[in-house]
């Protein structure tokens, strides 16, 4: 009988929620702005995991992801205390760039619906 969900999206999963309670209730620099963790990608080994995340404000993105990866280190510990996994992989932060691509996306296809309607 095959599994439905792998481990390492399993451990994907809890980690994202852990960290966004995380970094809600337990980082306190006021320059970081309002983050939701949008995905997590675990490599195979669970060494290494990559955190996606979605900032409301762009102006601020870059400060937003080097206090993130700055903070990475207590992160991880703070999961290792609330997870039990063997090892906690070490945690990478980058922009979610999806919402940003999808809005543009749906911008072209209204576009061309637009000129085919216009053409018709």
């Amino acid at each position: 009988m095959p599994r439905e969900f792998s481990r390492t999206r399993r451990v994907g999963e809890q980690i994202q929620r852990e960290l966004a309670q995380l970094i809600q209730q337990e980082i306190k620099d006021p320059r970081l702005g309002m983050v939701t963790v949008s995905a997590v990608q675990i490599s195979r080994d669970l060494a290494v995991a990559k955190v996606y995340v979605t900032v409301l404000d762009d102006a601020c993105l870059d400060t937003t992801l080097r206090i993130l990866n700055k903070a990475a280190g207590f992160l991880r510990h703070a999961l290792g205390k609330r997870m039990t996994l063997r090892a906690v992989p070490e945690l990478r932060f980058f922009n979610d760039k999806t919402l940003v691509e999808g809005t543009k996306l749906a911008e072209l296809i209204d576009r061309a619906v637009a000129r085919d309607r216009r053409g018709e």
